[in-house]
């Protein structure tokens, strides 16, 4: 097929689904490993991309299909059942388990520099209660909220959040308001240094052009990106990374 070949997939199909498998089989993308969240995101996708990419290619009878799977089989790893009980895990049917230890939900800046309300929150959090609900997660949490947002969302709430991130680069001291909050409703406060965007609408862009040579890399739209590990609970050590993306491509 070559390149031509995979190009014309992607400008065929209308949604992109890409896993990147388990980063901690990969060794550094690059010469130096990523010193940053976004740099790290853009290195996986690239990686992911091209070897997915040098596959898919060498099949001649590649079917055009509406959902292009981008992902590495041998770097997708399973939870081995026997082990379960031992592992925090935030990310499911991609390591092959039926129920999450947490989710944590982080929304994308808010357009037209509007600051984040209960209003935006609550369809991505009603999603969450359900599969609460639904015993697909076990607990689930927030992300950047000042005390008066993270109160809104804990009154309202039917599942209420039990933690909340906050990112230290813009806050060196928890808010004493803050903590206050958390400490009389047990919401376990957190800490991170995420971008408020990790994969912006440009940069995904950027690398699909830069991966595969000649495409329209402008069409793809990045929809959403989840960051998921699993640890070993009784020593707290990282055993599997990774992320999955989907994307869609606007024609028009």
């Amino acid at each position: 097929m070559g390149t031509d070949g995979v190009r014309a997939l992607l400008e065929q199909a209308g949604t992109l689904t890409l896993q990147t498998g388990n980063l901690l089989n990969w060794g550094c993308p690059r010469k130096k490993c990523p010193s940053t969240p976004a740099e790290e995101v853009r290195d996986c996708i690239q990686k992911t991309l091209t070897e997915w990419s040098s596959k898919i290619g060498q099949d001649l009878n590649q079917e055009i299909l509406e959902v292009l799977e981008c992902k590495v089989d041998s770097a997708i790893e399973k939870i081995n059942p026997e082990e379960r009980d031992e592992l925090k895990v935030s990310a499911r049917s991609a390591l092959g388990v039926a129920q999450l230890d947490s989710v944590i939900i982080a929304p994308p800046p808010v357009e037209d520099g509007n600051s984040l309300s209960l209003e935006y929150l609550q369809p991505y959090w009603q999603e969450l209660e359900n599969l609460v609900q639904n015993r697909k997660i076990v607990a689930i949490g927030t992300s950047d909220l000042d005390k008066t947002l993270l109160e809104q969302l804990y009154l309202w709430a039917q599942v209420k959040p039990s933690s909340n991130q906050v990112n230290l680069a813009s806050c060196c001291v928890m808010p004493p308001d803050l903590t206050a909050f958390a400490k009389q409703f047990d919401i376990q406060l957190l800490t991170h240094n995420d971008p408020k965007e990790l994969l912006g609408e440009a940069s995904f862009q950027e690398v699909l052009q830069e991966t595969i040579q000649n495409m329209k890399a402008h069409e793809w739209i990045p929809l959403w990106l989840l960051r998921y590990s699993v640890i070993v609970k009784s020593r707290g050590i990282i055993k599997s990374k990774g992320y999955i993306l989907q994307a869609r491509r606007n024609a028009s």
